[in-house]
């Protein structure tokens, strides 16, 4: 069964508009939980122009399902993810000036960089994955890393499906067939929705994980966030 993780930057993002604790992010943390989703992703960047690296301490203790944290591993965020050590850890290349994630890692070239990290975050008993465009060519050196998952980032996918590009899939169909010969297993996310998630998980039915976020809480504004996360159950399950 593909897991469903919901990725609470944005609600983050509308508090921190405002400042003060509305909407309360640790209530919606415990809400989306009993509304059947699998597991909490949170992204802190260094700027915490979201999520807060409080904000991470703190829903820690409400987390009844999985914490997945994803970020850039800085020294700060290393220090957070193994102080807190959550169900897995995502390492995500940011650059200081994106607005969101837009590319996966080159592990060829961050073979020993990444390698450092991962081995670290493993001696604390962490999941791991990496942030990953889809290129099977990348997934011997996925594997001498040393991560447990690889996270396909979908931009690219939710592009073409959107441009009915139905080829638009080949490439993360041969990237995580080869994950799965390499015995690594394959978590999906970015621009994911109710409209392309069924497409995917259809043409990719062993993927373990999606973490949607800012589809998920937009859809939510018009459908309610609980209809809005049974909706994406049902679309994932079948």
């Amino acid at each position: 069964m593909v897991k469903l993780s919901v990725n609470l930057n944005k609600i983050a993002t509308l508090r921190n508009a405002r400042g003060g604790n509305i909407p309360n992010l640790l209530q919606v943390a415990k809400d989306v939980q009993s509304f059947g989703c699998h597991g909490i992703t949170l992204h802190p960047r260094p700027d915490e122009r979201h999520i807060t690296y409080k904000d991470v301490y703190d829903i820690r203790s409400v987390i009844v399902t999985e914490l997945n944290i994803e970020g850039r591993p800085t020294d700060k965020f290393m220090e957070l993810v193994l102080n807190v050590k959550p169900d897995q850890v995502t390492l995500v290349p940011d650059l200081d000036n994106v607005i969101t994630s837009n590319s996966g890692w080159n592990p060829i070239i961050y073979q020993d960089f990444l390698k450092k990290k991962i081995k670290k975050l493993k001696e604390s008993g962490i999941r791991t994955s990496i942030f990953l465009n889809p290129n099977p060519e990348f997934i011997p050196f996925v594997k001498k890393i040393g991560a447990d998952r690889i996270e396909l980032y979908t931009g690219y996918f939710s592009i073409g499906y959107f441009k009915k590009k139905w080829n638009c899939i080949d490439p993360y169909i041969k990237t995580a067939l080869k994950a799965i010969n390499y015995h690594i297993k394959v978590n999906a996310g970015h621009d994911l929705d109710l409209d392309n998630i069924s497409f995917l998980i259809k043409k990719i039915p062993f993927i373990e994980e999606v973490s949607i976020g800012h589809s998920l809480i937009s859809e939510a504004l018009y459908m309610g966030l609980e209809n809005t996360i049974q909706s994406y159950l049902k679309r994932i399950q079948t």
